[in-house]
């Protein structure tokens, strides 16, 4: 369907086969989805149609987890939304509450422009607000709307979103209450939050913009991998101290004083074995390349890496919701065990990176009723490339 609305909505050679390029090296299976309305000839641009592609996500997430939750809508006090490239009048989470006809009381939030890290800062916004509102229940709804941000120009930087993101929406709950500490999955330890903001290299890797033919669209730049793993080290930085254990964080503090004393020997800065401190880990399956960069700069095993290039593979990028799908897949596979620790690492726009420690409190038996019904035929070997004729 992808290609089919390439080359029939997009009649530059050049465009066609930048995009052909990227999609052959990319990891995406044929399995990910665009929304129906860009495989219209040609493509029409409209507010309804964006909307029908977001609720058409988030309305069966929320449903989903309410009933295999047994919650009652009208027990929520909090909805958070987020979705970074559409922002509507009524909010995602105004649309939320009417749809399930929630309490006049509840307090909604709805996220945009935060990128592809906002499902970590909706966690951190609901923890946040449950310290306040004692024996609450929050749900947070991670999306990405594709339909009004397709971009049909030649700029080839802006040309990348169209080949990396897919859809796709996740719903959680968090709790302050008593009486769900029994049914929890996890407790959520500590969330660290990194912004390069400041730095203007870091502010404009990722930015929406018009081309020269006056068309909207989000440019990534060639440099985003070096910004990505700047935010990672100070995000690294803040985050060790918390979970690593003692004797990692002096052989990492170790090396850093000889660093500076011998600068001109090249000592090597030793990089903390992050295996001591979580069982799993959730990489924000933004890209092939990212996810690459990321297992070898923390010497990771490629089974630490399997659910963020399985998620890749399966669902493409679908931006703050892809943590979760990692998530499920690592409870799917029957891998989590009571008292396991999970790292879930986002990039975001910004430029921005977040962490998310969760602890596993209970031990859960393979979760066959989530988006890996199909979790036996995983993990498969995903090709380096993959010929798409033109």
């Amino acid at each position: 369907m992808f290609l089919e609305a390439v080359f029939l909505n997009n009649l530059d050679p050049a465009s066609i086969a930048f995009q052909i390029k990227i999609l052959e090296k990319s990891g995406f299976s044929e399995e990910t989805c665009i929304p129906p309305s860009l495989a219209r000839v040609p493509i029409r641009k409209s507010l309804p149609l964006a909307v029908e592609e977001v609720v058409t996500v988030i309305f069966s997430v929320v449903s989903d987890l309410f009933k295999k939750n047994s919650i009652n809508p009208k027990a929520i006090d909090i909805v958070i939304s987020n979705a970074s490239m559409f922002c509507p009048t009524p909010s995602l989470s105004s649309m939320i509450v009417n749809k399930f006809r929630m309490r006049s009381n509840v307090m909604s939030f709805h996220l945009s422009g935060m990128g592809c890290s906002a499902g970590i800062i909706s966690v951190g916004l609901a923890k946040d607000l449950l310290r306040v509102h004692c024996n609450s229940l929050a749900l947070i709804v991670s999306t990405e709307s594709l339909h009004l941000n397709w971009y049909t120009g030649k700029n080839p930087p802006m040309l990348l979103t169209n080949c990396l993101f897919r859809m796709g929406g996740a719903a959680i709950l968090l709790s302050s209450r008593k009486e769900d500490k029994s049914k929890a999955k996890y407790e959520l330890q500590h969330l660290v939050r990194t912004n390069k903001a400041q730095d203007d290299v870091s502010h404009a890797c990722v930015y929406q913009d018009v081309d020269s033919e006056n068309k909207v669209g989000v440019s990534i730049s060639k440099g985003i991998l070096h910004v990505a793993g700047a935010a990672l080290k100070a995000n690294i930085a803040a985050l060790g101290p918390l979970v690593l254990p003692f004797r990692e964080q002096l052989r990492y503090g170790f090396s850093i004083i000889c660093h500076k004393m011998w600068p001109t020997r090249r000592t090597s800065i030793y990089i903390p074995d992050f295996k001591k401190a979580f069982e799993h880990f959730c990489i924000h399956a933004g890209g092939k390349a990212v996810i690459q960069a990321i297992e070898k700069n923390l010497h990771l095993r490629k089974q630490d890496v399997e659910p963020s290039k399985m998620t890749l593979y399966k669902f493409g990028n679908t931006s703050s919701s892809s943590i979760w799908y990692e998530l499920a897949y690592i409870e799917a596979k029957g891998r989590m065990k009571r008292e396991d620790r999970v790292w879930q690492i986002a990039f975001g726009s910004g430029f921005k990176c977040n962490s998310a420690v969760w602890k596993c409190v209970y031990d859960s038996k393979s979760e066959i009723a989530n988006a890996w019904s199909d979790i036996s035929s995983y993990p498969v070997e995903v090709p380096d490339f993959v010929k798409i004729s033109e």
